[in-house]
């Protein structure tokens, strides 16, 4: 089939914003490696290179706040490993990677016990989404393990004071980095399960290098939050740390901030929500009163002008007049008939006709005054349904003052409030036509100022 009636095309820059969202929205948490190729540094203190290997490359672009931070500035030739957003420079269509992390290529004995208990974890089937809990609603005490010193702690708390001043908050404190850690937060994990006093656990921590964060990377944690009865988020790290924590928590958190805001209720979001369907309802009710106004205007359309009632009442009156006076004739004509046998009659058969003759003008005259009553008394009915008839003429309203007011297409107006300035109007009077413009109303001034 043809495509000329197919929906309308896409702009570029429509095409690429839904290119960028798709590849931000399912290309999200990855590392990729490569070596640093065609390096430029801005004069506002950004850079600019490829990221490429013996196959392909891939623009990259790194902010001068993210390049401060590393121990190291990057030269060309450069073996590193990014994390960032992949995204697409929409003023261009450019596929690029917006870099919010840089690690060496130093770690890999690091990365691969990682991807190993990765792959097993998975395996197991310790990721699979099935196993992911909805959190709680409208939770009204939440967990918080991590440390008591830690920046996140804060974070997280003062994140639900601001959302929600009426949540209870229990911290299960634990060390959250070191030799030995990986043990204390998963017994603050079973600790919390036991006690069961909260509707939830957030375990958090705040950003580092993959060491500083490597105890949420152990089986022992990644096993307590599995098996943990209380839906866990998890919130360690920047947005750009993954850790296997993550990966098995019920929900992940970009950050310790983000988490708080995941399991709050957010009181000004609740009654934006009661606002938003306070305006649903509003609408929806005004839509019932246009259908029903729409309604009367067809019904109004319906009915006639009362001149078209009074003309198809004239012609069926004027039908009735005709019929009246053809059954009349016809009778009469009947009648004679009648007559004229009987005088046939009477003179071949010779009777006594004086008596009879008389007998027949009296019954010729009974017949003509019946005719002439019957006659004048629909006459009588004809008159009373004419006066009737001329009483509802609309000439005779016209006569008592009154006019009709149409517009252009001959519509009546009669409703003053949807005529427009400028509008052309046509006015009947009992004797003449007039065309008249409407003019913009001038306010009255008040007679009390």
């Amino acid at each position: 089939m043809s495509d000329l009636f197919t929906t309308d095309a896409l702009s570029v820059s429509e095409l690429n914003a839904r290119a960028r969202t798709l590849l931000e929205g399912h290309l999200a948490g990855l590392w990729i490696t490569g070596e640093v190729s065609n390096l430029t540094r801005a004069a506002s203190g950004h850079y600019y290179f490829s990221l490429k290997d013996s196959h392909a490359q891939v623009r990259c672009v790194l902010f001068k706040g993210i390049a401060a931070s590393l121990s190291l500035p990057l030269k060309e030739g450069d073996h590193i490993d990014v994390s960032g957003k992949i995204s697409i420079y929409e003023a261009r269509g450019e596929f690029q990677i917006t870099i919010m992390a840089v690690r060496s290529k130093g770690l890999g004995k690091l990365y691969e016990a990682y991807e190993r208990l990765k792959q097993q974890l998975l395996q197991e089937g310790l990721f699979a989404p099935e196993r992911k809990r909805p959190l709680p609603p409208h939770p009204h005490t939440i967990g918080v393990v991590t440390s008591l010193a830690a920046a996140a702690l804060r974070d997280v708390v003062s994140t639900l004071r601001r959302r929600h001043s009426g949540l209870k908050v229990i911290v299960y404190p634990t060390a959250v980095q070191g030799s030995g850690s990986e043990k204390h937060i998963a017994a603050a994990i079973e600790t919390a399960n036991q006690r069961k006093e909260t509707d939830l656990l957030i375990v958090c921590r705040g950003g580092g290098s993959i060491e500083d964060l490597w105890s949420y990377n152990e089986e022992i944690v990644v096993r307590a939050i599995a098996n943990s009865q209380l839906p866990i988020v998890s919130g360690v790290g920047h947005e750009t740390d993954f850790t296997l924590a993550d990966f098995v928590a019920d929900v992940r958190a970009p950050t310790p901030t983000a988490a708080a805001e995941l399991v709050s209720p957010d009181l000004t979001q609740l009654r934006q929500h009661i606002r938003q369907y306070q305006y649903t309802l509003q609408q929806l009710l005004q839509q019932r009163y246009y259908d029903a106004a729409q309604k009367l205007d067809w019904i109004a359309h319906q009915l006639r002008h009362p001149r078209q009632n009074w003309l198809q009442q004239q012609t069926e009156l004027t039908s009735l007049q005709q019929r009246l006076n053809t059954g009349m004739q016809r009778t009469l004509t009947h009648q004679q008939r009648i007559i004229d046998q009987q005088q046939q009659q009477l003179l071949f058969l010779k009777p006594q006709t004086a008596r009879l003759d008389q007998q027949l003008k009296h019954w010729a005259q009974q017949l003509h005054q019946a005719w002439k009553t019957e006659f004048d008394h629909k006459k009588q009915l004809l008159q009373q349904q004419k006066s009737l008839l001329t009483a509802i003429s609309p000439e005779q309203i016209l006569a008592r003052g009154y006019s009709v007011v149409t517009n252009k297409q001959g519509h009546v107006i009669t409703d003053a409030g949807k005529l427009r300035p400028g509008q052309q109007l046509h006015i009947r009077f009992a004797r003449g036509e007039r065309q008249v413009q409407v003019l913009t109303p001038t306010p009255q001034a008040d007679l009390f100022d």
